[in-house]
């Protein structure tokens, strides 16, 4: 018996449909958007029209009855050429629109699915505060319940989707009681946007995702209807870290993404520019380096492959997404500087797509769970 690694004939079709399009549409335009600072409404509109956002939901919500593996292909391909716009539709999916097919009503799932599948509106997920980072549980946003109303009050950080405007709503994480013995119950709450009381910060300055949309978010008594609960009460930091074990595992190929596109711009530069008479890729340095890149390209593939079809198989995945996450971003981070320095000092200058890379690998190490924290994961599950 033999592993066979190769995709099936409609992921490759759908592989090669969103490669053409992030050469074709997304290249030669997004440059001017990453270095203006905004947002790309018109390739997020092409990529709904496309399906994209809808690639992992049934069909019966508007989606396009794929998996995970599904959305991590089309991640991966989307960051070959740029990660604002594979992070856009990361965001979008895993986090925007995930929690509510895993742990929506039926009426909750009908009233926001569709139009987050089509792309004509985007969800963001409000997890992260100030004073928390890494330490999600410490959340200080309380909800009180106030009749048939949820009460809201605090802030969020570093929010992505979340003041475009097509955003339709924030999933936020709140603190709605304690336990016996004190401990915060905190639950998830649906907030759509433009709700009096919350108010989007303007877009951060960021060193890199620039063409993304990432703002702090402040909640002063906003009320919700307490239908907005989104799965049961006090479940909210559990459904949470479910969501975040999925989107570990988008991260990693878009890490994978962004990995290989340093190889591609790496190689083609080699064969053109010439020094001492040559092309650069004759030296012996320069090859060794390009190889150790694609080595490390390639097993970060099979990492968040691996652990995209445990998941799909309805497998323990946990451990898997985690050293997916972690080898990917940190080998995103590893091929991005090699890239800079085969590039020379043309690697430095924004008008070579390595340089939009490095600015954006760094990040990788850091959202959805830090390299420490996928460390102390995968420590976890073997037994420490």
């Amino acid at each position: 018996m033999s592993l066979d690694h190769r995709l099936p004939a409609e992921l490759e079709e759908l592989r090669r449909t969103v490669e053409a399009f992030a050469h074709d549409v997304v290249a030669p335009q997004i440059g001017d958007y990453y270095e203006q600072h905004t947002f790309p409404y018109d390739i997020v509109r092409q990529m709904g029209q496309m399906g994209l956002f809808g690639l992992p939901f049934p069909e019966e919500y508007g989606g396009m009855g794929g998996d995970y593996l599904a959305l991590g292909i089309a991640l991966e391909e989307l960051a070959r050429v740029d990660s604002s716009v594979a992070i856009t539709l990361e965001a979008g999916v895993s986090l925007g629109a995930m929690p509510i097919y895993r742990f929506g009503t039926e009426e909750q799932k009908r009233a926001w699915l569709p139009k987050l599948c089509s792309g004509e509106l985007l969800g963001a997920f409000g997890l992260t505060e100030p004073d928390g980072g890494s330490d999600a549980g410490a959340t200080r946003t309380t909800a009180v319940r106030d009749g048939d109303t949820w009460v809201i009050n605090g802030s969020k950080c570093f929010i992505t989707n979340s003041g475009t405007d097509i955003t339709g709503l924030v999933t936020v994480t709140a603190v709605t009681g304690r336990t016996p013995d004190g401990a915060p119950q905190i639950s998830s709450i649906i907030i759509p946007a433009g709700t009096p009381g919350f108010t989007v910060a303007a877009p951060y300055s960021k060193v890199g995702w620039n063409a993304s949309d990432t703002r702090e978010l402040s909640f002063s008594d906003v009320r919700v209807p307490a239908a907005n609960l989104l799965g049961e009460e006090g479940r909210g930091y559990a459904q949470f870290l479910r969501i975040l074990d999925e989107g570990r595992i988008a991260i990693a190929a878009l890490a994978t993404g962004l990995a290989q596109g340093c190889v591609d711009e790496s190689v083609r530069y080699a064969k053109e520019r010439h020094a001492f008479g040559r092309p650069i890729g004759a030296n012996q340095a320069i090859q060794f380096k390009l190889a150790d890149m694609e080595m490390r390209a390639h097993t970060s593939r099979l990492a968040w492959r691996d652990a995209a079809s445990r998941l799909v198989l309805g497998e323990p995945f946990k451990k898997e997404a985690a050293l997916a996450k972690l080898y990917s971003s940190e080998i995103a981070v590893d091929n991005a500087r090699e890239a800079t320095q085969i590039h020379g000092g043309y690697g430095f200058m924004n008008e070579y797509p390595v340089a939009r890379m490095w600015r954006d690998a760094k990040i990788l190490e850091i959202g959805e769970g830090t390299s420490e924290v996928q460390r102390m994961l995968i420590a976890r599950e073997l037994g420490f």
